[in-house]
């Protein structure tokens, strides 16, 4: 977290997105900062994971622009957007169940794949020191997220958490500059947060990754994120460091209620 700077890496400005007659995003604007952990909290339905598919081309805003590393994302297709270097993992896990552990990976390495069908089927040439060359960093990512032991077991066999593993272990498989994690710990035990926590933070000091993080567990949050944005029904109504976010009234009350305002209030 001490490797923040100012330069701008992403920039979501006047972003809004609704399903009918729902709002799930009104006028929502946010800065991440390269090398920085920026948080995006929230309660349930607060427009948290929207505002990440909107990010990733998932969905298209009805207004606002989304700009990363100088370019205009906000009407491109999701894999234009990974091949300019974002990346993430979801809310609910959607890796290939039926594949081994370095299948999954190797996936993950399809955009950076610059040979084509014919020559992979014949497995010649060029196209054999390309599949090294992606084993290699596959194989680095297996050792960098301890998954040794399970490099050859069908996904859909693993539990939950290491399954969790796997698909951050798919997002790193881009190279990205931007990891977008959506709710990464969820239905996880303590130990198994614990590992999680210590890899984002080994993902952002040793390869100086931008990361977007979506969590619901408000101590790990406070512990690692550089900045808050706080999201509720669709509306950010906070932005700062996690001390100042803590404080503010406004999230307290989206988070605790009103009568919560009054305790802290008190207790200051």
């Amino acid at each position: 977290m001490k490797m923040t700077t100012d330069h701008t890496q992403l920039s979501v400005d006047d972003v809004s997105l609704s399903f009918g007659g729902t709002s799930a995003l009104s006028n929502v604007s946010l800065e991440a900062r390269q090398r920085e952990i920026l948080a995006i909290i929230g309660p349930n339905g607060a427009g948290k994971t929207s505002l990440l598919n909107c990010i990733n081309g998932f969905y298209r805003p009805d207004r606002g622009t989304i700009i990363f590393d100088g370019q205009d994302i906000t009407r491109l297709p999701p894999y234009k957007i990974a091949a300019l270097g974002i990346s993430r993992t979801f809310q609910n896990i959607a890796l290939y169940t039926g594949m081994s552990v370095l299948d999954n990976l190797m996936a993950g390495r399809h955009l950076h794949m610059k040979h084509g069908m014919l020559a992979g089927i014949f497995y010649w040439g060029p196209a054999l020191k390309e599949e090294v060359e992606h084993r290699l960093a596959v194989e680095e990512i297996i050792d960098f997220l301890e998954m040794e032991a399970i490099r050859k077991r069908t996904v859909g066999m693993l539990p939950y958490g290491l399954r969790k593993r796997v698909e951050l272990g798919r997002a790193l498989a881009l190279e990205p500059k931007l990891l977008l994690l959506d709710e990464p710990m969820a239905g996880m035990n303590v130990e198994e947060k614990e590992d999680m926590a210590r890899f984002i933070l080994d993902i952002h000091e040793r390869q100086g990754t931008t990361i977007l993080l979506i969590e619901h567990d408000m101590g790990l949050v406070m512990d690692i994120a550089d900045r808050i944005v706080v999201l509720d029904f669709g509306l950010k109504i906070a932005v700062g460091r996690p001390d100042e976010v803590k404080r503010d009234p406004k999230v307290i009350q989206a988070y605790l209620g009103k009568k919560a305002i009054s305790a802290a209030s008190e207790m200051t």
